[in-house]
């Protein structure tokens, strides 16, 4: 009897002493299962997640908001800056062409000139001196040619003007020959150095038109930022399925909040890009290209009808104005590849179809009368000739120039009409986008970090 306790007490301490070892490694089994590498590995998945969807949301803000303002900046300069540019000299360009014709007409008419042509005339130079003035201010990223044929001009004008006020001088006192002498030397002076400075000038603001246009409507950086938006959004929708797998939570409402900012922002942009570029492509196409083909015309038509004149003021008997007018005549058209015909077909439906339909049937009606011309000059008629060239009657050449110089300048300003128009709109597309996007990037970035913050710290 005294023996059992001891032996009771004996196995009560080894059932104790193995259930303190078996507690012992059932807590080792649990700390184990409870640092398992799945685990242990999901609070690095989520802070990387945190930084990157962080830094990628910001990163694409910047590169959007950049993309942005660059296409932005070109839409507004082609509304403020070169189109206005192209236009002053354009202007300058047919001021020029219409006060040599302006000024031989004039003289042709003896020494009591016109009020109304001196007028025009005085007004062809002034515009002259104020679009040379507007292009002189734009002038800087010109490079040197630019530069040098705007002194051309600007110190070629007032020796035009010059030898101009010669010819009158002498004609008044009575000496026409000695005046038409230094009429053309006048017009020399317009052809040989005006008229190719104005028309370089011409090109490069066209070109600069043409450049900023296509930096308003270019592609590769929109794709690019396209591309990255697609990205950021494939990667916040497999972070929130993985998050839904991982913490059986359907609905994570800052990346969802993040994706909806990216969508709403990335929709904006598709449209707005869209927009813009379809407006300036119309503007360009429908507007300023057709512009500018009919300027050509202009100019081309004031170049004939100066040959014309001077072929009357020389009374040389010899045929290079004719031949010469005869070259316009083949580049202003009608007829395939001309400038008429070309303007006509770059704008079929356009506000200024109509002028151009009447302007290739003045240039039949001009050239007929035309032809009446010189084969007077040939017969040495020179009073017919001078009656037919710039009489005031419905068959001369002075009134079937006329109308086809009156409905080239409708159709020139109904095409510019257009243009200003749709580019504006172009312009207008890009308003507050830059904006969204910086707003939209930020709240992606907020959005992302709090959807992750918020699971992060169920593990700390």
């Amino acid at each position: 009897a005294g023996g059992r306790p001891d032996r009771d007490d004996q196995m009560t301490g080894l059932a104790t002493a193995a259930a303190a070892r078996g507690g012992q490694s059932g807590g080792r089994s649990g700390g184990l299962a409870d640092r398992s590498p799945r685990v242990a590995g999901t609070p690095a998945i989520l802070r990387l997640l945190l930084v990157g969807l962080v830094v990628l949301s910001v990163g694409w803000g910047a590169v959007g908001a950049w993309t942005v303002s660059q296409h932005a900046a070109a839409a507004s300069e082609v509304v403020t800056t070169s189109e206005p540019l192209s236009l002053a000299a354009q202007q300058m360009y047919q001021s020029l062409a219409d006060a040599d014709v302006t000024a031989t007409t004039t003289f042709l008419s003896g020494p009591q000139q016109p009020l109304a042509a001196r007028q025009r005339y005085a007004a062809d130079i002034a515009q002259v001196a104020t679009d040379l003035a507007e292009l002189k201010d734009g002038a800087a990223a010109g490079g040197q040619q630019f530069a040098a044929s705007l002194s051309a001009v600007s110190t070629g004008l007032p020796v035009y003007a010059g030898y101009v006020a010669q010819a009158r001088t002498y004609s008044s006192l009575g000496y026409p020959l000695t005046g038409g002498s230094f009429m053309q030397v006048a017009s020399e002076e317009m052809h040989l150095t005006l008229l190719p400075a104005a028309r370089t000038i011409y090109a490069r603001e066209n070109a600069a038109l043409a450049t900023a246009s296509a930096g308003a409507t270019g592609l590769p950086w929109i794709v690019i930022t396209v591309v990255l938006a697609a990205l950021i959004g494939v990667i916040l929708y497999r972070t929130q399925r993985w998050l839904r797998r991982r913490t059986h939570r359907m609905v994570n409402y800052g990346l969802l909040a993040a994706s909806a900012a990216m969508v709403v922002v990335i929709g904006w942009l598709a449209i707005a890009f869209v927009s813009a570029r379809a407006d300036l492509q119309q503007g360009l196409g429908h507007g300023s290209d057709p512009a500018q083909t009919l300027a050509q015309a202009s100019i081309a038509a004031q170049q004939g009808r100066g040959d014309e004149i001077l072929n009357l003021i020389s009374r040389s008997g010899t045929a290079s104005f004719e031949q010469d007018f005869q070259t316009v005549r083949q580049d202003l058209g009608p007829g395939p590849g001309t400038l008429l015909t070309d303007s006509a077909s770059s704008s079929p439906t356009g506000p200024g179809a109509g002028q151009i339909t009447g302007a290739e049937r003045d240039a039949r009606s001009w050239y007929a009368a035309t032809g009446r011309v010189f084969r007077l000059d040939l017969a040495a008629n020179y009073r017919a000739e001078t009656q037919l060239v710039i009489g005031t009657g419905p068959g001369s050449s002075a009134a079937h120039f006329g109308a086809l110089e009156s409905d080239l300048g409708k159709a020139i300003a109904a095409d510019q009409v257009v243009f200003r128009s749709h580019a504006a709109a172009g312009r207008d597309a890009f308003s507050g986008l830059e904006i969204g996007v910086i707003v939209a990037a930020l709240l992606m970035s907020v959005g992302s970090a709090r959807g992750v913050s918020r699971r992060l710290a169920e593990y700390l």
